[in-house]
């Protein structure tokens, strides 16, 4: 009962808080995957999303969590596995969580058998969820809350590690999402080749592996200019990442 309590206080916490990477960060992911999509792919993506744009449609599901009848996904967007543990060690949410879905996703994607409502909704959810599973907080250890507990300033201002990492990090640069696309940078044909054969539970282990970076904080908590130097190479690193893989995803299932 103890396990269930903290399962649901940590969906809690990171419904009402949490918006892996803000919209900029979700839109840029989008965008990268669009540009290293196949043109059958492309076709077939655009017109099922009905001339959307993967970047427009990133962060749906953040905007469905005002939708009652989507409460059921708020547990998606994250997983719980401490350390020392592997996914398949740790106690699973009955919800589910960001690992299953999106397995499950690409598999119902894959099999073809769902109503033209039902593959937008998919591909939505294959779209957001793919770029929450790099940012490290969304990978959490289930001591708190993701990040969301840890309290710390922000460039004076009362902020959490998790916010710090979804969107402060990004939106201090004053760039919009294209921009921030552009200074991303291609990766090169190997880079590519690696990222896109590398498993979701891979990309959950690599979010993993930068928790003590992520949690190297200073004692007084007040983080500004240092930490954004010492992180944000990690923060476009797993943008693109998770643009090139998102595309990976799509050409496999439609191209």
């Amino acid at each position: 009962m103890k396990k269930l309590g903290s399962l649901f206080l940590l969906c809690l916490l990171l419904t009402s808080q949490a918006f892996a990477w803000g919209q900029n960060g979700h839109r840029a992911v989008g965008l990268v995957a669009e540009q290293h999509l196949s043109k059958k792919a492309k076709k077939k993506v655009m017109q099922l999303l009905e001339e959307n744009t993967l970047a427009e449609v990133s962060v749906w599901m953040d905007d469905i969590k005002s939708d009652n009848a989507y409460d059921h996904t708020h547990d998606w967007h994250w997983v719980t596995v401490p350390d020392g543990q592997t996914y398949e060690e740790a106690e699973k949410n009955p919800n589910g969580d960001i690992i299953a879905k999106i397995e499950e996703a690409t598999k119902v994607l894959k099999s073809g058998n769902l109503s033209k409502k039902e593959e937008q909704e998919y591909i939505k959810y294959l779209v957001h969820l793919v770029g929450d599973i790099h940012q490290p907080l969304h990978v959490g250890g289930g001591d708190d809350q993701g990040g969301n507990a840890v309290k710390v300033q922000w460039f004076y201002q009362p902020s959490n590690l998790h916010r710090v990492w979804d969107s402060e990090m990004i939106d201090g640069k004053n760039l919009s999402f294209t921009e921030i696309v552009r200074f991303l940078g291609e990766p090169t044909k190997s880079q590519i080749k690696q990222w896109q054969s590398e498993t979701v539970r891979d990309w959950a282990k690599e979010s993993m592996s930068y928790r003590d970076q992520v949690y190297n904080l200073p004692e007084d908590k007040k983080l500004g200019y240092r930490y954004a130097y010492e992180n944000y190479d990690t923060v476009e690193k797993r943008l693109l990442q998770a643009g090139i893989r998102l595309a990976g995803l799509l050409n496999e299932i439609y191209g």
